[in-house]
């Protein structure tokens, strides 16, 4: 069954639904939703190749607009396609692409998975494309922030180049989520029309020692 979380002291503000049906995706049509979640567990072959990637010295880069029925998705990642798990990791991708792509009636989608030793994006920021998928299959998940927790007059050079922390940005209240490792995360933009105003505020997790990589898939219109 779906959760939709419903942000604290705002009467009008984003929506997120939580959910681990894939299905729930498609609630993000919903106007007031701005984020669907669906949480999943990885299969074992997959979560042992990301755990070899994200041990290998040299970082995966991949940039590429895929033409849906025409893309091989085994040809990925050529170096470790003889890793275990590569074949089931691909196809979990195409799957994704697939279920992207369908849900909203593209032809192409602009595909990237990289490795990231560092936060890509560390300030709140929202994202100037209609929708786009994340999924971090390894290391912690982008950071997120509900409507009502947020002086979105604060975001970007309303910041004055202060830290998220100092900026005013955050709420007394502000409490600061996590996507799921594996899970697939839709995000609504400031390019979705009627939603100019209201793009889901996210960031880069910090790494640590302890997840010192993640790998990182996000799918956006193409």
């Amino acid at each position: 069954m779906a959760a939709v979380l419903q942000p604290r002291f705002s009467n009008h503000t984003a929506q997120a639904v939580i959910s681990d049906n894939l299905a729930d995706l498609s609630k993000i049509y919903a106007d007031g939703i701005h984020m669907c979640i669906v949480q999943r567990t990885v299969s074992e072959p997959i979560g042992l190749f990301v755990r070899q990637l994200l041990q290998y010295p040299h970082d995966t880069s991949v940039l590429q607009t895929v033409t849906m029925g025409a893309f091989d998705f085994q040809q990925l990642l050529p170096q470790p396609a003889h890793w275990a798990g590569y074949r089931e990791f691909c196809q979990d991708i195409e799957n994704i692409t697939a279920l992207f792509s369908d849900l909203f009636a593209l032809r192409q989608v602009g595909l990237r998975l990289h490795t990231l030793d560092k936060a890509m994006c560390p300030k709140f920021h929202v994202d100037k494309v209609p929708c786009r998928l994340i999924c971090t299959y390894g290391g912690p998940g982008t950071e997120w922030l509900r409507d009502g927790d947020i002086d979105r007059r604060k975001l970007g050079a309303g910041a004055n180049g202060m830290a998220d922390s100092a900026s005013g940005l955050l709420k007394a209240h502000a409490a600061i989520q996590t996507v799921p490792t594996d899970a697939l995360a839709l995000l609504k933009g400031s390019a979705w029309e009627g939603n100019e105003q209201h793009g889901l505020v996210h960031r880069s997790p910090q790494l640590s020692p302890e997840a010192p990589r993640r790998l990182l898939l996000t799918l956006d219109f193409a």
